[in-house]
Formats: C-alpha cells, sequence, structure tokens
C-alpha cells in the first residue's frame, strides 16, 4: 500500500488494470456514460515533436487538437473545454516537452469516452474523430513524446 495526498493507504496496482477492471465490473456502456463519476476531470496532454516536424504541422496539429472540443456525442458536446500552450517555464525541468494540451471534462464517463483505446476497445464506446487524432498525431511524436496525465479534481485553492 501507497499513502495518498490525504494520507490514506491506496493500493499500488496500476491505474490501467484499476479502469480495466472497472470497466469489467459495470460494462462499457455504464463506464462511458456522461453521468458516470461526475466532478470536473482534467486530461493533461504534453508533445515533444520529431526534430523534423514544421511549424505548418505543429499548426495543423494544434487545430485538429483544438477541434476535438466539436465532437459529440447523442448530438451534443461532451467536452467542457480544450486550452493550449506551448512550454514556457525556464525550470529546466520539461524533459524537452513542447506543448501542452489540457481537456476538461464534466464526469470520468466523458474522460473515458474521449480517451477509448486502450481502455475502451469497442468503436461505438469511444470518439473515432479522437483516435483519428491520435493515429495522425503519433507519427508526427518524437520517441517517447508524449506524457499524458489525468486526475480528478478533489480540491481548489483560490487567493484570499
Amino acid at each position: 500500500m501507497i499513502p495518498n495526498a490525504n494520507g490514506a493507504n491506496v493500493s499500488s496496482i496500476s491505474v490501467a488494470q484499476r479502469l480495466n477492471d472497472e470497466l469489467r465490473a459495470v460494462g462499457v456502456e455504464r463506464f462511458t456514460a456522461s453521468d458516470y463519476k461526475p466532478g470536473v476531470v482534467r486530461h493533461i496532454v504534453l508533445f515533444r515533436y520529431q526534430d523534423s516536424v514544421t511549424a505548418a504541422q505543429r499548426q495543423e496539429i494544434t487545430q485538429r487538437f483544438l477541434s476535438l472540443q466539436k465532437s459529440q456525442r447523442n448530438g451534443a458536446r461532451y467536452i467542457a473545454s480544450i486550452e493550449e500552450g506551448m512550454q514556457s517555464s525556464g525550470e529546466k525541468a520539461d524533459q524537452q516537452l513542447q506543448q501542452a494540451f489540457l481537456v476538461t471534462f464534466r464526469s470520468e464517463g466523458d474522460r473515458n469516452f474521449y480517451v477509448g483505446q486502450p481502455i475502451v476497445t469497442d468503436p461505438n464506446f469511444y470518439d473515432a474523430n479522437h483516435q483519428a487524432f491520435k493515429d495522425f498525431v503519433g507519427p508526427l511524436l518524437a520517441r517517447q513524446g508524449v506524457l499524458v496525465f489525468d486526475y480528478t479534481v478533489d480540491r481548489t485553492a483560490s487567493g484570499a
């Protein structure tokens, strides 16, 4: 067991394994439903491009990623927002990652529908537009040129 930020012990099982177990337990239709585990879910995507990728290709990648916000399920948009920006930190901890995208969802179900593969493998229950984007961008990324980190917002701090 590993302590989390609140000091509670959590299993060392991988997140992917936990999600696979959860999918098997509730079924794909429930796992990807918009009302499954409501709450603010953030999906951070960081890219490092191959050296040969041009500015025009980066612009197309950005445009295609941002256009995913228009994706719909059951006739309605399901992505709350997408933000984008280039690496601008001087902390020397960027691991040569160059561009960030922050996707916000209203539930884990929406995030699960968006992410799709490798967890959700039935194409009826994931966003084909996102899968097409992953297929498009993959060859343009450097080796190990993507980092994805998802979290559910547990608490926020605001200025006093």
